[in-house]
């Protein structure tokens, strides 16, 4: 099961990875499209959205240390600490900006903790 929880890990880390280059990088041109807006509304939001993927970023920071820092430890200490605050960002997003973003964020993030606490 614990590796069941590294691989699903890896794959939110990824894709937190893909979130903070269509929120800062990629934000005019595919950012826009995915997140359905318009050129002038993205123009209002851009700051805001630039803003949310660097706290994405740190999300996936979090996650990265989970697997690379030397000691098991303070390394899963890591990996829960981004898993959670993943699960409880999806939860405000689905009750914000859309549904959706609960079951992209917050039931992965959920399993992954599930899976490493049952581990």
């Amino acid at each position: 099961m614990h590796v069941l929880a590294q691989i699903l890990t890896a794959i939110i880390m990824l894709l937190h990875i893909y979130i903070v280059l269509l929120e800062t990088l990629l934000f005019d041109t595919r950012g826009r499209k995915v997140f359905g807006l318009s050129k002038e509304k993205a123009e209002i939001v851009r700051p805001a959205m630039s803003n949310q993927g660097c706290y994405n970023g740190f999300l996936v920071a979090a996650l990265a240390l989970g697997f690379f820092y030397p000691d098991a430890a303070i390394a899963h200490a890591f990996t829960v600490f981004g898993l959670a605050c993943i699960a409880v960002a999806g939860l405000w997003g689905a009750m914000t900006v859309m549904t959706r973003i609960l079951y992209l964020q917050t039931v992965p993030a959920i399993l992954a903790l599930l899976l490493f606490h049952f581990a």
